[in-house]
């Protein structure tokens, strides 16, 4: 259940169209809600940033109906039609709120003459390299240039030359010559990023951003006036000359750096990632990200990955380890410790299988500093969904001296681990040789090592399927490359443990079955299907774990307590 304001609506008149927008919008916020693919163009104006009005891009004609000055009643024209009294030169959209009655024109002769004019401008000395320019195939200058350009250029002198491979920090590369001085990226690193690190030097053509004297963009947010940035002026050192935009098929999916669950999307070309960029949820991460989980992606890639089932070392199908594991656990006195990083679907079955050999489940707490922006002191992306799930009942440990001490004692004698290291977080190699080892992960580690029995996994970018993030939103994600040759998802594999746990014969799964499962048996995520999550993700009901002391961030965007109070209100109303 979603708690939403009450927005008020006003009516004003666009292109001779009446639509109805909430009070308060601006113009070119406006344009949009008018539909018939309407658009104000604009370099400067972003929706998540303050106004700075300076590339003038954004002229309309705005006009206000008429009325007596002495009398204040309408002034009519020869039809009794109220007048529209037009200001007499057009105004820019991105600081010009809607208001009642408003009119504005949008493509009249003054208001095509102002782009024209202002794209001419920024034309001058903007360097004709759109053939090698990463920005290419996204680039807004590009776009209105062939819209609302003349078409030709009246400037005759020489181009002013400015540098074009300007290191502005460990990751980001700026190309002056293309900065149309724009102040994204200023009113970015300030306001959101709380750097307040860039700025314009010198003055008229000869202005050029810069970082201040002794600072460098060196924040965990600085790829973001990247993706911000509307031409080819700063760029990603990583991703530079890498490949173009429009070969690259573009998945949506979910950062799994911490509990925030950042929308973001991932560029692919043939299996390979190239680069990942926020998606805009405003309900989450507004249209942000931080620059150490774009690189996470890179670890799908390392010589490490587990690529083969085995059995005591040696390769088998993964149906042949599927029946190894249930073998293993059919034996009894089993511990799992599980992984707050396994989606949803996962942890379904991590359940089942904990059920059907009575195995104690426990977690690792994965904290750290957080930043109060999108990175949480949770470094898991999952946790909720794990106590929706039922998996575990309580937050997970800080190490595992329980389980190290139960298997000292013979009380545990099969050990399942999910994707973490034990040996480093209280048991021991020496306990390890005393308990037979099913392993879950998708690198090696010294645990898949020494396990009786390893079953690849796939990374998030390799399969389908969701998390709960640390406001309890259900955010689904989409597998946009093959995982390793012959890996089958993890869903498959554990549904194959738990029909042999039961004496069965595994079925033929896909992600919508599972969730009828899911749906049929853990509460929480009653009703819902996979398909029907939408790509803003569903609130679910986080009343039963309020009272549980959640690791959160300054900046979060749902506060539990006043979300059950704001649930009683609405209930009693």
């Amino acid at each position: 259940m979603e708690i939403q304001s009450i927005v008020e609506n006003i009516t004003i008149n666009i292109d001779g169209q009446e639509i109805d927008v909430p009070k308060g919008i601006n113009i070119i916020e406006a344009v949009k809600l008018a539909g018939k693919g309407k658009e104000v163009p604009h370099y400067c104006y972003h929706p998540k940033l303050s106004i700075s009005g300076n590339c003038r891009m954004c002229m309309v004609e705005m006009g206000m109906p008429m009325r007596d000055r002495g009398t204040g009643e309408a002034v009519l024209d020869e039809n009794g039609v109220q007048k529209i009294g037009w200001m007499p030169k057009p105004t820019i959209a991105c600081a010009t709120n809607a208001s009642p009655g408003m009119h504005i024109r949008t493509d009249s002769e003054i208001v095509k003459e102002s782009r024209n004019g202002v794209t001419e401008f920024l034309l001058i000395n903007h360097p004709l390299d759109c053939p090698i320019c990463d920005q290419a195939g996204e680039c807004r200058l590009q776009e209105f240039s062939a819209e609302h350009g003349r078409g030709y250029s009246r400037f005759i002198e020489q181009k002013n030359v400015k540098p074009k491979r300007t290191k502005l920090g460990v990751r980001v590369t700026l190309d002056d010559e293309r900065c149309i001085l724009c102040s994204r990226c200023v009113r970015f690193s300030k306001e959101v990023a709380g750097e307040d690190v860039l700025g314009f030097v010198d003055r008229g053509t000869y202005s050029t951003l810069t970082c201040y004297p002794g600072k460098g963009l060196e924040h965990n947010y600085s790829l973001n006036t990247v993706d911000i940035c509307p031409v080819g002026a700063l760029t990603s050192t990583d991703f530079r000359f890498k490949m173009r935009v429009w070969f690259l098929k573009r998945t949506n999916s979910i950062c799994t750096e911490s509990s925030i669950g950042a929308n973001t999307e991932i560029w692919s070309r043939e299996g390979k990632i190239y680069r990942i960029t926020p998606r805009r949820n405003d309900a989450v991460n507004d249209t942000w990200m931080t620059d150490s989980g774009r690189e996470l992606f890179k670890a799908s890639e390392t010589d490490d990955r587990l690529i083969h089932y085995t059995i005591e070392g040696v390769h088998q199908t993964d149906a042949e380890t599927a029946q190894a594991a249930a073998d293993l656990l059919k034996n009894g006195d089993v511990a799992m410790i599980g992984s707050a990083n396994s989606s949803v679907e996962e942890q379904f079955f991590y359940r089942l299988i904990a059920d059907r050999c009575g195995a104690s489940v426990t977690m690792v707490a994965r904290t750290g500093e957080g930043d109060g922006i999108l990175l949480s002191e949770d470094r898991s992306s999952n946790l909720r969904g794990a106590l929706l799930n039922g998996l575990i009942k309580t937050l997970p440990e800080v190490d595992l001296s329980k389980i190290a001490s139960a298997i000292k004692s013979g009380a545990v004698k099969t050990l399942v681990v999910v994707n973490e290291d034990v040996t480093t977080l209280g048991i021991s190699s020496e306990l390890l040789a005393k308990v037979k080892l099913v392993y879950f992960g998708t690198h090696a580690n010294a645990v898949s090592q020494v396990a009786n029995v390893v079953c690849p996994s796939l990374m998030v970018y390799e399969k389908d399927g969701s998390f709960v993030n640390q406001s309890f939103r259900l955010q689904k994600f989409k597998a946009a490359v093959p995982g390793p040759l012959g890996i089958q998802s993890d869903i498959n594999v554990l549904e194959k443990i738990v029909a042999n746990l039961d004496n069965q014969k595994p079925s033929a799964l896909t992600i919508d079955l599972v969730w009828q499962h899911i749906a049929e048996k853990v509460g929480s995520f009653e009703g819902l299907t996979w398909r029907g999550i939408s790509d803003e993700g569903v609130v679910l009901d986080p009343v039963p774990f309020i009272d549980l002391p959640f690791v959160e961030t300054k900046n979060l965007k749902f506060d539990p307590v006043a979300f059950k109070e704001a649930q009683a209100a609405a209930t009693q109303a």
